[in-house]
């Protein structure tokens, strides 16, 4: 986590560019180019630029369909528990508060095994009229 420092706030404060002292808090979640497998993120598809950014509940005790996406895609688990298996076997549990680059054109589904329904928000950096989603 980042933090800015008291003396740049200060100076910040001094030069009118902050109103107070208190400290604003940056934290990046997550900065990379590889999928959670570790896959390496292909390239952005050509076309106009769309993003649509999800507020998904996913029930207690509950199994998602089967599906890719054909978009890169990041998320964070806002609330609960949550489990990710790729069709090749590959396994991530995810805990409130997790981030995750999503898996882009691989076969996943997602599913919530705890008592308490997970809440993840999800950002996809598509093309216009192109699905984020694909069910097999």
């Amino acid at each position: 986590m980042k933090r800015i420092t008291l003396f740049f706030l200060l100076c910040l404060y001094q030069f009118g560019y902050a109103s107070d002292t208190q400290t604003l808090v940056v934290e990046t979640m997550i900065k990379t180019t590889q999928s959670w497998d570790k896959s390496k993120l292909k390239e952005y598809p050509k076309g106009e630029p769309e993003i649509t950014i999800l507020n998904i509940i996913i029930p207690a005790h509950s199994k998602l369909d089967w599906h890719k996406h054909p978009v890169i895609n990041a998320g964070i688990l806002i609330k609960g528990q949550l489990t990710v298996v790729s069709d090749s076997g590959e396994i991530l549990e995810m805990k409130e508060g997790d981030a995750i680059v999503e898996l882009v054109d691989t076969w996943h589904y997602g599913k919530n095994d705890s008592d308490e329904p997970a809440q993840i928000i999800v950002f996809y950096a598509g093309i216009k009229d192109m699905p984020i989603s694909v069910k097999k």
